[in-house]
């Protein structure tokens, strides 16, 4: 790749995904069985998954629901009628020699998810959603001990739990332009299904697997050879993928070669992508329909009972925070990063006294700042969050009522944090217990915590004028030449003087009272 840094000059890359969803059914697609993750290699695998004789598929009612969901979500059509059909190809680990899919009528098509690109907001159109089952899995290490002595160390071993599980095969068009795009639209296709709750989203699992097609071609000429990137399980690895992918392409056709359709493999290790097999087409799949599944039809009834389930969308979220609360789109865009997120939020703000511009960006800054902070650094999932969003509320209730600094709020929502994390009940916490309240709004309970925690940590404020006139006065009485500079026009004599008493109060004195304090006595006695 030694012409990766100049060889883009002039052309284009072109990238459509496929991405395969694992439906959020505790069933497989056709059986019974259970698709729980981590058992034992074969024990989720029934008589259907195999497809022994004498066996019959039914669909999964629910994952067709979901499938409906996400169609009626991204604003696609769903088909009243699509077909289950075999798609036929021999792998070790595909164990009915075809896999149930859908061709020819899916149950979606068309649709379109919006993504942030450097051109600003972009509209990515979707080819098509159909439902599927996946395969097994071949396993080439860390085989189980008796395998392992069956087969020897480097035999191979077919894991078939996973066969069977609901997929949903998402597909876009090839509008994608960059890398950095197709990232864009990986994330939020996964913070799509799962904020629909279609998908668990568990990319260690393979719960939200990418397929990337790419190819390139010179700026303006027809479309080139594509070549497919399969199982890609990582959104850092999908773009670092495609950029070798399409170098390797552009190398390739400048040096007087083409480019030939295959299917390749990224080896991370090696920041590079190797052919595995030749790209198959549809014909080379022998599709037909399943004959032992009649037409999936959908009726108006059906479609509507799953478009009343649905929740809100991220789009209609984040348009709402804005106007309704005032907040900027970049605030709105981070907040519903994730519907956990955006419920959080929303539910610390509704909790606040304070329903103003003012409050609902006070909740979004700590939202955004300190909790998300202290959640990537704890790893601990927003559900579980130690800080409950009534809490929190409470916390910024001391915030604007001047009881507490910004700063000293800081140190209380850390120490509440800690606290509940480790599962303190007694001592100098005064007892501060994980998801202490639940509910949208701060009670009795919540205020009483965060005002013992203040008290033990000592970090109420000093608002009372007296005790503020006492401080202000022996700052005057002992910064003279300060005061001479800020009467000769020096400002920033002033910020020093603040400074000297803030400091004189060990950092608990109101800071916008000592303000006022102190520039109403210095014009007094000027």
């Amino acid at each position: 790749m030694s012409r990766a840094g100049h060889a883009r000059i002039g052309w284009e890359v072109v990238v459509g995904i496929e991405t395969h969803v694992q439906l959020s059914t505790a069933s497989k697609m056709f059986s019974g069985a259970s698709t729980a993750f981590g058992a034992a290699p074969n024990v989720n695998a029934c008589a259907v998954d195999l497809a022994l004789p004498g066996v019959l598929p039914v669909p999964n009612r629910g994952a067709i629901e979901r499938a409906l969901a996400f169609g009626l979500a991204i604003g696609g059509t769903i088909n009243r009628e699509s077909v289950f059909a075999r798609k036929n190809y021999f792998y070790p680990d595909l164990p009915k020699g075809y896999q149930i899919s859908q061709y020819e009528r899916p149950i979606v098509t068309g649709g379109a998810l919006s993504i942030a690109s450097d051109d600003g907001e972009r509209s990515i159109r979707l080819t098509r959603a159909h439902l599927e089952e996946d395969a097994g899995k071949s396993l080439h290490e860390g085989l189980p001990q008796e395998a392992e002595a069956a087969v020897g160390r480097d035999g191979s071993g077919i894991d078939l739990n996973r066969a069977g599980t609901p997929l949903l095969e998402i597909v876009s068009e090839p509008d994608l332009r960059s890398a950095a795009e197709a990232a864009a639209y990986a994330r939020r296709l996964h913070a799509f299904v799962t904020w629909i709750g279609i998908c668990d989203g568990n990319l260690q699992e393979g719960s939200f697997r990418c397929d990337a097609n790419v190819s390139v071609r010179r700026e303006g000429a027809p479309l080139g050879t594509r070549c497919e990137i399969k199982n890609l399980n990582s959104f850092r690895f999908l773009e670092l993928a495609i950029d070798y992918e399409a170098r390797r392409q552009i190398e390739l056709i400048e040096d007087g070669g083409s480019v030939r359709q295959e299917t390749r493999l990224y080896d991370a290790g090696r920041n590079e992508t190797r052919p595995m097999r030749s790209k198959e087409d549809a014909q080379d799949y022998r599709y037909f329909p399943d004959p032992d599944l009649p037409p999936l039809a959908i009726d108006e009834d059906w479609i509507e009972r799953v478009r009343t389930s649905l929740p809100e969308l991220p789009d209609a979220v984040r348009a709402r925070l804005v106007t309704e609360h005032g907040i900027t789109h970049y605030d709105a865009q981070q907040l519903t990063a994730s519907r956990e997120l955006a419920e959080y939020y929303e539910r610390a703000a509704a909790a606040l006294p304070a329903h103003d511009a003012a409050g609902f960006k006070l909740v979004a800054n700590w939202v955004l700042g300190e909790f998300s902070a202290a959640r990537n650094r704890d790893d601990v999932p927003i559900e579980r969050a130690p800080v409950a969003p009534a809490l929190l509320a409470d916390i910024l209730r001391h915030v604007t009522d001047g009881t507490i600094s910004v700063s000293a709020a800081k140190t209380l929502f850390n120490e509440m944090w800690n606290a509940a994390l480790r599962g303190a009940t007694a001592g100098n916490v005064i007892g501060i217990v994980s998801g202490l309240v639940e509910t949208g709004s701060a009670t009795a309970s919540t205020s009483s915590s965060v005002d013992a925690m203040i008290e033990s940590l000592g970090l109420r404020q000093v608002s009372d004028v007296g005790e503020l006139e006492a401080l202000v006065d022996a700052v005057i009485a002992a910064q003279s030449a300060v005061v001479a500079e800020f009467r000769g026009g020096r400002e920033k004599a002033f910020n020093a003087l603040v400074g000297q008493v803030m400091k004189a109060s060990r950092g608990k004195a109101n800071p916008g009272r000592v303000s006022a304090l102190l520039k109403a006595k210095l014009e007094r006695s000027g």
